[in-house]
């Protein structure tokens, strides 16, 4: 069975050890389940990894605490979003000429961050120590960041969020800075190396 009845999943390697199982790339046609698994709030792991994107893509503009939405793409309709990550595959797989799920795959990999930082508080004074970020967290943080960089990209501008998402893809594929999830990641990994 092959993901949008193209792309072969069979043959992807997940290299990060700490992202193997969180990363699931079980076969299906169609990345719907209609939230068979939200009975536990850690079971999302088990949803395709394209459909976290497509459910990603769904609420893209929660920024902290602000509900601003982002783009008008949001509208929460699941064919609409399908319709986005199908054209968006269509694009890597016409750029890179190679199954653009292992790209996006290697893009997460690229884009999670390790460490992170939290504010403890001691004696009434504030200060951040560094963490380890959780492995379910670093997948959530990565396809987060490649969305609302996206979405921040075609607001507002003549380019569709379709070929904004493939080059954000694509861009942290290749570790390129100009991406924002590759960018973020390397700012909180150099904050949590500067308050060890």
């Amino acid at each position: 069975m092959k993901l949008f009845n193209k792309y072969d999943l069979s043959g992807i390697v997940i290299n990060d050890p700490g992202l193997k199982g969180y990363i699931n790339l079980d076969p299906l046609l169609v990345p719907k389940t209609t939230g068979r698994n939200t009975s536990n709030r850690f079971w999302k792991a088990k949803y395709n990894i394209v459909e976290r994107l497509m459910n990603k893509l769904m609420v893209p503009g929660h920024k902290g605490k602000k509900h601003k939405l982002t783009s008008g793409s949001c509208t929460g309709k699941g064919l609409m979003v399908y319709k986005i990550v199908q054209k968006t595959f269509d694009i890597i797989e016409g750029r890179l000429k190679k199954n653009p799920v292992e790209v996006f795959v290697k893009a997460l990999e690229n884009a999670a961050p390790r460490e992170e930082i939290t504010t403890i508080e001691y004696g009434g004074a504030r200060y951040p120590q560094a963490v380890e970020c959780a492995p379910l967290r670093r997948v959530d943080i990565a396809l987060r960041q490649m969305v609302q960089g996206s979405y921040s990209r075609c607001f507002n501008k003549k380019v569709r969020i379709e070929e904004v998402l493939a080059e954000e893809i694509i861009k942290a594929y290749n570790t390129d800075q100009g991406s924002q999830a590759i960018s973020k990641k390397l700012e909180l990994e150099r904050q949590a190396d500067s308050s060890r």
